[in-house]
Parts: C-alpha cells; structure tokens; sequence
C-alpha cells in the first residue's frame, strides 16, 4: 500500500483522518505511533518537526502530509472515493471549510485543553484557563444549535470534511463538557455521526484504549 497513517488510536484529530479513510475503504497501512518511546518519538519528528500526529505519508507520490484537514484535502484530490470530502460548489466547498475550523478551532481545541490540564501536575494546573475553555465550549455548543438542520449534516444533505472534523470534536467534547437538555440538535447530530460505520469503526478500534483517557476526580 502506498499510504502510510502515522497515528494513535486515542487522538481525536487522528480520528478526523481514519474517518475520512475508511468512509471510502481507501488502502493504507496503519503505523501506531507511542510518543512515549524514544525511538517512535524521534521517527515521527523526522516526518514533522512539531512532533504530532496525525501524519499521512504516500510513498508513491513521494509525499508526507501533516495536519488532519490537509490530509482528507489531499485524500480527497488524488485518492477520490464515493464521498467527496470537499464539494465542487464553491459555495458548499467553503462552508465545508469554515465548518471544519470551526468544530476544530472551538470545539476541539477547548476539549484538549480540558483533558490535557488533567495531565498536568497539581502545582501546573490551569483553573482559569479550564474555565475559559468551558465557556468557549457552552457557546459553541449554542451557536452549532442554531445553526445545523434537523436531520442533516454539517453542511447541507452530504458527509463533507466538516462532519470529520464534527465526530471527535463532539464525541470528546460532550464526556467533558456535556451538552444540555437545551441542545437536541446537536444531541441528534452526534448520533448520527456515531452511526456513520466509518466512525463507529473509529470508536470501536479506540475502546480498547479509553483507560487511558484522563477524568475527572
């Protein structure tokens, strides 16, 4: 195979990628990547210098790409499957766009820092930043109910890079910051995205990991 997935099975943007992978069965070799082993740490390093992952390499283009959305953009220009990630409608093509930095911007990104601040030491904890973060996520929360419709997907009637980014951004984010009774939209949205078989595949290859996920207490 000429696709190789740098990758953990616990990453939330990792997710965003394998999603996109196997919604079109596209081929690749999965390569899980332990950032705590040395060697693995240093191998990912030379393929990306900022040391995370997800990392796509394609050794029959010659090819290492970085970065979740990047990878299905490449994904979606030379390895073509049924769903096309990024519509042709210019239109479409950019709300695909803007919705996926928004789920990563302000729904993932405060997500992590929740959970990472667990990780940190008692006397390096960030309670302020915890709390800013909590606020971000309870008015992103609110904004993605007004706008997603009833029954669809992020953008319009087809599963687009939007919604890759949607499922582990909402999935984490609903464990650590719990969408309320005032959210049915967004409730009925993350059901479906954890129906798609592309991302109950991700979840059900991660379960064996959720030990690892840090909680509260």
């Amino acid at each position: 195979m000429s696709l190789t997935l740098h990758y953990h099975p616990l990453s939330s943007f990792c997710w965003k990628a394998l999603i996109a992978l196997y919604d079109n069965g596209t081929p690749f070799t999965p390569n899980l990547v332990n950032l705590g082993d040395p060697a693995e740490r240093a191998a990912l390093l030379r393929l990306w210098p900022i040391g995370k992952f997800p990392v796509l390499g394609d050794s029959t283009r010659g090819e290492t790409v970085p970065e979740s959305s990047v990878i299905i953009d490449y994904l979606d220009r030379h390895y073509p499957g049924a769903t096309r990630f990024v519509p042709d409608d210019p239109k479409l093509a950019l709300q695909a766009r803007l919705s996926d930095r928004v789920f990563d911007l302000y729904v993932h990104l405060p997500m992590q820092k929740i959970v990472l601040d667990r990780l940190r030491p008692a006397d390096k904890k960030d309670p302020y930043g915890v709390a800013e973060a909590r606020t971000r996520l309870r008015a992103s929360y609110a904004m993605l109910e007004q706008q997603l419709a009833d029954g669809g997907w992020a953008v319009g009637e087809r599963f687009t890079l939007a919604d890759c980014a949607a499922a582990p951004a909402l999935f984490y984010g609903n464990m650590n910051e719990p969408f309320s009774d005032g959210h049915p939209r967004l409730a009925a949205y993350l059901e479906r995205l954890t129906s798609r078989p592309s991302f109950a595949r991700v979840l059900k290859e991660a379960e064996p990991y959720f030990g690892m996920v840090p909680r509260e207490g």
